[in-house]
């Protein structure tokens, strides 16, 4: 994944939603391990279907990574993807802005 302000924006707007940023944050607490989708489902109490399709907004930005595990499929945070999505927003914190000249309004 590049880490742009087109995939950034992405990753942000996915979050925007209340129930995929519970999602997320869930399985950011669920570590390494992820959980299943009825894992997800247990804890945040959305019916499967909808838990699909926030799953599947989330995969599609690359915030989730899933894998079958025999008839399970376990949903992770991608942490990479994570980090560079909080470094994108903080990398230039204070360092100021100039105006030029043309900008002045």
């Amino acid at each position: 994944m590049t880490y742009d302000n087109g995939s950034i924006a992405l990753a942000l707007a996915a979050l925007g939603h209340e129930s995929r940023l519970a999602i997320f944050r869930l399985l950011v607490r669920a570590g390494h391990d992820g959980l299943t989708v009825g894992d997800i489902a247990a804890h945040i109490g959305i019916a499967p279907s909808t838990l699909a399709h926030h799953l599947k907004a989330l995969v599609d930005v690359g915030l989730v990574r899933q894998e079958r595990k025999g008839r399970n499929i376990i949903n992770r945070a991608d942490f990479d993807a994570m980090e560079a999505t909080v470094a994108f927003l903080s990398k230039e914190c204070c360092v100021g802005v100039s105006i030029a000249q043309g900008d002045a309004a």
